[in-house]
């Protein structure tokens, strides 16, 4: 007898205007994701994307013009300018497309096939090495200008947000988005690799368990800056070992690529996913020394042909393939070092290197392969950093 009913139902009254209040000044401060300048439209029918993860040249072409186009009365902030103009050339030069450049082909052709993209992060808008530049500013009025959300072949929203550094929260939001927007490419990019750390509970206890114990699907990618670059015992590093020891029955993908046109048809694949029976959720360990790094610029043509390989077997000549007695097998950005090294040795015995771009689900028959063609190998060995 504390309370009434009507005191009650006052009170739960009021808890949900407050809320209600709450959602309305979110939704005016953020509108919602649009498809050229609309807001978007639920999907009634599962994304496909037709002809697999390669994209045909002209229709790239097209892409990438429209990607570069602002309104009359933008003022793009002249530092990246020349940078952005110079997407023109890079189309038609060899290795010229760089990891951001590919990404947001990526991102265009995924839109343009009806699939729903949303990417949060705590510097997703720009980049954490300011590289990806996704949302331009105006530096004469703030104003902002999406590409991607202006697309004119896009046929499904792109969604864009900057997220606060609480990651367990934000990692956990996105998990629950991609669970129940199972149509939407959701992806989530630690600024470094290990602010993965802070939603450590969210990755231990629900993405690697998210079949086997909770019987749900998700296809939530996660972007983790990767690598030694001497920041420190942990800083920038996503700790590649610990996803590894989560691996088991098929419950993710882990991968870490080394080329842009990789990066590329990796996020075709998982886009394409989202209209399978069981998607998986993506690790993907993303670099900082690649982003620009020549070695791993591709070509147009790289983009549109083929698809991701788990395996890249080196291009060694026939004959030096022939004659190499010792084979490394590495993954990732010290692949670089690798070359470098081998370049240096000149004239030396060939040492073949080949790189698994995809750690789990293990690619044991195209690693298989790729050993066979060296028929004098005597010795493999592994090498990392750590």
């Amino acid at each position: 007898g504390v309370v009434t009913r009507e005191d009650a139902e006052a009170m739960t009254r009021r808890v949900f205007d407050t809320l209600d209040a709450e959602r309305r000044a979110l939704a005016d401060a953020h509108p919602a994701p649009t498809v050229n300048g609309q807001p978007a439209q639920p999907q009634a029918e599962a994304p496909s994307l037709p002809g697999g993860t390669a994209v045909p040249a002209a229709r790239l072409r097209e892409y990438n013009e429209l990607l570069l186009e602002v309104p009359s009365d933008f003022r793009l902030n002249p530092k990246l300018a020349r940078p952005m103009s110079r997407r023109r050339a890079q189309l038609d030069e060899p290795g010229g497309i760089d990891w951001a450049h590919a990404e947001i082909l990526a991102f265009a052709s995924i839109l343009s096939d009806g699939v729903p993209i949303r990417l949060t992060g705590q510097d997703a808008e720009r980049g954490t090495f300011s590289q990806r530049h996704l949302v331009l500013h105006n530096p004469e009025n703030g104003a902002t200008y999406t590409p991607l959300q202006e697309l004119r072949t896009a046929r499904a929203a792109f969604g864009l947000y900057n997220s606060p550094l609480s990651e367990n929260a934000a990692l956990g939001f996105e998990y629950g988005y991609s669970v129940q927007a199972p149509r939407v490419f959701v992806l989530w990019e630690a600024q470094f690799g290990d602010f993965a750390n802070g939603g450590q509970v969210i990755i231990d206890q629900f993405i690697s368990a998210a079949l086997a114990k909770w019987d749900q699907h998700p296809a939530l990618a996660l972007l983790l800056p990767h690598g030694n670059e001497g920041q420190g015992p942990e800083h920038s590093s996503a700790r590649l070992e610990r996803f590894l020891q989560l691996a088991a029955d098929g419950n993710m993908t882990i991968a870490d690529c080394t080329t842009s046109a990789q990066y590329f048809h990796l996020l075709r694949a998982q886009a394409l996913s989202l209209g399978s029976g069981v998607p998986r959720p993506l690790v993907l360990m993303t670099p900082k020394s690649l982003l620009r790094q020549p070695r791993s610029g591709s070509s147009l043509d790289d983009l549109a042909t083929g698809g991701f390989r788990p395996v890249l077997d080196d291009q060694l000549g026939a004959e030096q393939r022939r004659a190499a007695e010792r084979l490394i097998l590495c993954s990732g950005k010290v692949w670089v070092d690798l070359m470098k090294g081998r370049e240096e040795r000149g004239g030396q015995a060939p040492v073949a290197i080949v790189r698994l771009e995809q750690l789990y689900p293990f690619p044991a028959d195209e690693l298989g392969e790729a050993l066979g063609t060296y028929p004098a190998l005597r010795e493999v060995v592994w090498l990392q950093e750590e």
